[in-house]
């Protein structure tokens, strides 16, 4: 199983949210670049890093930061928040993203987002599949679909998708354990390679993702409270 830190941007600088509200951010380091630069030294491979002013806004805000990271170290990044076009999608890749994950876009413009997946390829494009009380959350979670979350993801996987990044919004933050219940259903009703998001609170809800058959999971404020540590991290990686 992958091991995937999270670093989520407000203004440039890497904060944690709980469940998705904006009102509880939390300031962690005003320099990302410096967060991931301790991540690659501690044997981590890969990043999750998303543009949180972007998922509020129209349009990608915080590129230079994901071109920073991905000019700077050796991480193979997947970078969310903002992409609504294809410019947006352009300037994510020209940046350095190894891969980017849709999710608002998935759920408002399918027609644009099966594009995607199309020219790009199943290895590039990621569903994100944010969800509250089963509903798919949009636009940064402000906003909540009549879309149930395992339908979005069987529709999306007979269009080709491969990976899905999974975030029960009621979990995230809370360092209260994972939807491992919601899980084990999307990994018995699908052949997605599943990425588990949200409420990872200790090495054993990591074994217990892993043990279930998650292809990836991600990780943020159980890192940046040290409940977990980077140490910890680099053996299980």
């Amino acid at each position: 199983m992958r091991i995937i830190p999270a670093i989520d941007i407000i203004d440039g600088k890497c904060v944690r949210l709980s469940k998705g509200d904006y009102t509880t951010k939390i300031i962690y380091n005003e320099n990302p670049l410096e967060v991931a630069k301790e991540f690659e030294a501690n044997g981590i491979q890969y990043l999750h890093l998303v543009d949180l002013d972007g998922a509020k806004s129209k349009q990608i805000i915080n590129h230079k930061i994901l071109e920073s990271i991905a000019s700077k170290t050796n991480l193979k990044i997947d970078f969310g928040g903002g992409l609504k076009s294809d410019k947006d999608l352009e300037i994510a890749f020209e940046c350095g993203a190894s891969q980017i994950t849709g999710g608002s876009i998935a759920a408002n413009n399918p027609e644009l987002f099966e594009q995607w997946i199309l020219n790009y390829g199943s290895e590039k494009i990621i569903l994100g599949a944010d969800c509250n009380n089963r509903k798919i959350a949009t636009n940064g979670w402000l906003k909540e679909s009549d879309l149930d979350v395992l339908d979005f993801i069987k529709s999306y996987q007979e269009k080709g998708i491969l990976y899905v990044i999974c975030t029960d919004i009621a979990k995230d933050g809370m360092l209260q354990g994972t939807s491992n219940d919601l899980y084990k259903e999307i990994l018995k009703e699908t052949k997605v390679n599943l990425i588990a998001s949200g409420g990872v609170s200790s090495m054993d809800d990591l074994l217990l993702l892993k043990e279930m058959g998650c292809e990836g999971a991600i990780l943020g404020k159980a890192i940046y409270e040290g409940n977990i540590s980077l140490k910890e991290l680099q053996k299980l990686c």
